[in-house]
């Protein structure tokens, strides 16, 4: 029998091997009788910035006949654990192997258990392998030219190969457990499986993107690279046929992972007649100060700084609406997040380390759909579009940021031409305006919430603090229709969108379980080919 235990705290600077010892006196043993255990899950307790603690839940091999629930104690429960839903494979004859559009996190991930189940999966990425990509991004930040085939957001691993790994997901349960583990298999390190907020860094996650290729084509899938879909061939309602730069390939069922920023495959499969519709979507800025500042907020001591590294937060602010800091960046990085030439959009990253010396976050608003000015299904690419491009600009055409000082965009202030405002942006700043790269209403709602979350800090949030913008690739402003029992696309048989590009995930782990369950669906009902 397993139990439960949570709430076992220790202080951080206590060594992880106490466990055991915290374990039994819990249970009332002595540490050497005690059975096998393992961490469910880890997290921070950072209310006391004097007392910091890592606070753990534990399951625990116990014997039944020995266990006596005891009323008083809500910490020790019985754990029973969901199994993982693994079909065998079901009797409906595949006409071609699966296709995967897409190597992003749901793409690899449904290629990953695919080629486990032995379905040979195809992966056709319209970008490079991960090793080209990585050069081709320190080109562009060195001032190098736009690929709009090749750069942050398209390629192996998709926007997430360079979204600073985090891996922190809302949901819980068996597949979230088969994916981290997955993550581990392919080069991640082990505690992922139970951090609550687990970072792997934006100079780890290429060599996953690697890895998880490599164990699928060894499990015999295949990987194509610049091949860049651009038509579907459909007959009855029923998908046939893949159109690619590459030739046409035949397709019955596809997974199709596009990516939030794949703008030109939602008009091409706007025009064909695939259900989609307009979705909330978040937009804002990204603000940037000192990493000093922050440590010195959340740790109450200097010893925390070598034990934790870089601090992070999470800030919400009710002014007109709702605003939150999202994708915060501990000792991280500005970069760009462009897909189309001509325009320009932020994000942030951060390496394994957390070492440079700035902190970076979006401060984001959700905008719904009847904002958009229109009813039309890419209603909100099209804003986006619009504010990108007066970004681009605005940083002077050549993909520098716009940059202003937190000071003055809250003054509606113009910034000195000449003035020097320090930026982690690699390829480089010019001085501006923002109130031009988002809508009145979002922009009013940032200035409102900014002196609120500044208040929280006793002044220490927006000390020294630039921002950058727009910052509006966080989600897709599209939602591909899908039947919930069938995850296929109704009128479309065989089409089964998945992840961010799909409007059905927010983050690398929510798309990568996204795409394993309807890569599981075609297990179920499927049989594998017979070559």
């Amino acid at each position: 029998m397993w139990l439960r235990i949570n709430n076992l705290r220790l202080p951080v600077e206590a060594p992880e091997a106490e466990l055991p010892e915290r374990i039994a006196q819990q249970l009332g043993l002595r540490t050497h009788d005690l059975g096998a255990w393992r961490i469910l899950r880890k997290s921070l307790d950072a209310r006391a910035r004097d007392d910091l603690r890592f606070v753990y839940s534990v399951t625990v091999d116990f014997p039944a006949s020995d266990w006596r629930p005891r009323p008083d104690d809500r910490d020790v429960t019985r754990y029973e654990p969901e199994s993982f839903d693994d079909p065998p494979g079901g009797d409906l004859p595949l006409e071609s192997r699966p296709v995967i559009v897409g190597s992003g996190p749901a793409g690899i991930t449904a290629a990953y258990y695919l080629a486990q189940k032995g379905y040979q999966p195809l992966v056709l990425e319209r970008g490079k392998p991960v090793k080209e990509r990585v050069h081709s991004v320190r080109v562009f930040d060195s001032g190098g030219p736009h690929d709009p085939e090749d750069n942050y957001l398209f390629g192996e691993g998709g926007a997430g190969c360079f979204s600073d790994g985090k891996l922190t997901c809302r949901m819980t349960g068996p597949d979230v457990d088969w994916v981290l583990q997955a993550f581990v298999e392919c080069g991640g390190r082990d505690s992922i499986r139970y951090e609550h907020r687990p970072h792997l860094g934006s100079n780890r996650l290429p060599m996953l993107c690697r890895n998880f290729r490599r164990q699928t084509e060894a499990l015999g899938g295949e990987y194509r690279f610049d091949c860049r879909v651009e038509g579907l061939d459909v007959s009855g309602g029923r998908l046939r046929g893949l159109h690619t730069s590459s030739g046409n390939i035949p397709a019955t069922h596809v997974i199709l992972g596009i990516g939030h920023s794949a703008r030109d495959t939602y008009a091409m499969l706007h025009a064909l007649g695939v259900p989609m519709r307009a979705k909330a979507f978040q937009l804002g800025l990204r603000i940037e100060q000192p990493q000093v500042q922050v440590n010195r907020r959340k740790y109450g001591r200097p010893e925390y700084l070598e034990l934790l590294g870089a601090a992070d937060y999470v800030l919400t602010a009710r002014s007109s609406r709702d605003v939150y800091t999202f994708c915060m960046c501990a000792g991280g990085t500005v970069i760009p997040s462009i897909s189309e030439p001509g325009m320009f959009c932020s994000n942030g990253m951060s390496r394994s380390r957390h070492d440079t010396p700035f902190a970076n976050s979006g401060v984001m608003v959700t905008l719904e759909p009847e904002e958009f000015g229109s009813a039309h299904p890419l209603a909100g690419v099209e804003l986006q579009r619009r504010f990108e491009s007066a970004a681009f600009a605005l940083g002077g055409g050549n993909y520098f940021a716009p940059i202003q000082s937190a000071q003055d965009f809250l003054a509606a202030r113009s910034p000195s031409p000449k003035a020097r405002l320090e930026s982690s942006y690699e390829r480089g700043v010019t001085p501006a305006d923002l109130h031009g790269v988002l809508p009145p209403s979002v922009l009013g709602a940032i200035r409102e919430a900014l002196p609120l979350m500044d208040r929280r800090w006793r002044g220490d949030f927006l000390k020294h603090a630039t921002l950058v913008g727009p910052e509006m690739r966080g989600s897709s402003p599209v939602r591909i229709d899908r039947d919930n029992a069938t995850r296929e696309t109704p009128g479309f048989s065989g089409l089964f969108p998945v992840g961010e590009g799909a409007g059905y995930a927010g983050g690398i782990i929510s798309a990568a379980v996204d795409g394993l369950r309807s890569a599981r669906e075609i297990v179920r009902r499927h049989a594998r080919l017979s070559r």
